[in-house]
């Protein structure tokens, strides 16, 4: 029974998505389906926070939409429907989970950036 969960649970990583860390300016390319048609949607934020190891790990995006408005999305680690995820920037973060920027708005919303 072991062996069974082994091959279920073991994947290929997927080569378009790099090493993430919270904090981390992303740019994700996801599928979508509306109707007949798929599109690729770009969401772009700070990584809140990663979760999970192997095929269910996580990683949940937030981004400030119009009017303030924070919005959070969560991908999948290995879903075949995330075409790429480019990293823009990284940030120093002292966390790994990073909520508390849930209740900041604008310049305290900001993070410190890592030159590389």
């Amino acid at each position: 029974m072991s062996e069974l969960l082994k091959s279920v649970e073991y994947t290929e990583p997927n080569p378009n998505i790099p090493r993430l860390r919270p904090g981390d300016t992303v740019r994700v390319h996801a599928r979508i389906v509306e109707g007949n048609r798929e599109r690729v949607q770009v969401f772009q934020g700070i990584i809140m926070r990663i979760r999970g190891r192997g095929i269910n790990a996580n990683f949940t995006v937030r981004r400030t939409a119009s009017h303030g408005i924070g919005v959070e999305r969560t991908f999948l680690r290995h879903s075949p429907r995330i075409e790429r995820v480019e990293v823009l920037r990284h940030a120093y973060t002292r966390r790994a989970k990073l909520y508390y920027l849930r209740d900041r708005k604008g310049k305290a919303a900001r993070l410190r950036e890592k030159r590389i």
